[in-house]
């Protein structure tokens, strides 16, 4: 028997039509009551497109030292990813060795404009 599980996010926009606030829950989780974020990622892979198609957003409140963050630790989930879903795990290797260097980068740069 197949059970079904729902995420559910809920983008408040501005006049603009800026995203203000998200909210997230996934019950299935352990998320029973919504939660704030100022950023996601959401990626799908489309069978009738044979494609990845997403969705980026982020609010105002999101800050530069906040996106770099969220990047970082995004690339270094995604390298997990990767490893669990294609048992590569030198390419996922490849993956975190990039991430690293981008994170040595991001806070040069940070460093440099002082964000």
């Amino acid at each position: 028997m197949t059970k079904g599980s729902t995420i559910g996010i809920n983008v408040i926009l501005d006049e603009d039509k800026i995203p203000e606030r998200i909210y997230w829950e996934a019950a299935e989780g352990g998320v029973d009551e919504a939660r704030e974020a100022k950023a996601f990622m959401l990626s799908i892979w489309d069978v009738n497109e044979d494609a990845a198609l997403r969705i980026d957003l982020w609010t105002k409140k999101m800050m530069v030292d906040d996106m770099n963050a969220f990047f970082f630790q995004t690339l270094m989930t995604m390298a997990d990813t990767y490893d669990r879903a294609t048992n590569q795990p030198a390419l996922a290797e490849e993956i975190r060795t990039f991430s690293k260097s981008f994170k040595t980068k991001m806070e040069a740069e940070m460093k440099k404009n002082q964000l």
